[in-house]
């Protein structure tokens, strides 16, 4: 599983580093401490890519790779670039569908890991909203199947539309809450997949994010979500 995961995302950095080599960019690899400003000498960013007066800090991960003392770094992290003219921070996410599989064997996120997570995506929807919206689906995701447990839901798939729909059929969803769900799903997929949307804003994100807030507390209240 780790190896796997440190491939995926390997992968998907040096697709990055094509990407920006090609656009003119100069590409460092897990730069060494005399490649990096003195604001970040305390971390270790996967690439720095620099142009002229731009400069990049991209960190890569994929969701198997993301934990609470993950998440806590990417802030800080986020927050050290953004103080500073002339740099960016950039987050990227591997496909969660590329380690759907391996993510079964190792069980869904629980509760308290989603609101932690969804910390760091409320963070990156300011500059990110492209990284900001897979990162806030997958969190969306795993609520709606505590949501189906808490429940006891018996379903065929957790497919994100099947599950969408039979929480609405049941009714632990109200019909304004589905319809976002819809349109972020709708927006989330667009992204993934490598098309553009213009629909996609920061307000779109928030408020998944809240939704997400507002589905986890009915684990709480035992009431129906809406």
């Amino acid at each position: 599983m780790a190896t796997s995961t440190a491939n995926l995302e390997r992968e998907r950095l040096l697709k990055l580093a094509e990407e920006y080599r090609e656009k003119g960019y100069e590409v460092f690899f897990h730069p060494n401490l005399e490649d990096l400003p003195d604001f970040l000498k305390t971390y270790r960013p996967d690439m720095i890519v620099r142009r002229g007066e731009e400069n990049v800090v991209i960190e890569v991960k994929s969701r198997a790779s993301l934990n609470s003392s993950s998440n806590q770094y990417l802030s800080n992290l986020a927050k050290a670039v953004e103080k500073h003219p002339g740099w960016r921070f950039e987050f990227v996410m591997t496909n969660p569908e590329d380690i759907m599989y391996s993510l079964k064997a190792e069980g869904s996120l629980q509760e308290h890991e989603i609101e932690s997570q969804l910390q760091v995506a409320r963070q990156l929807t300011t500059q990110h909203p492209e990284s900001a919206i897979l990162y806030s689906w997958s969190l969306v995701e795993a609520t709606l199947r505590l949501i189906t447990e808490k429940e006891e839901l018996s379903l065929e798939g957790f497919d994100p539309l099947y599950l969408i729909n039979q929480l609405a059929t049941e009714g632990v969803i109200s019909k304004s809450e589905y319809q976002l769900l819809m349109n972020a799903l709708l927006l989330r997929n667009a992204i993934a997949h490598g098309f553009k949307t213009t629909q996609l804003t920061q307000n779109s994100v928030y408020e998944l994010i809240e939704l997400t807030e507002q589905l986890l507390r009915t684990l709480h209240t035992g009431d129906e979500a809406g």
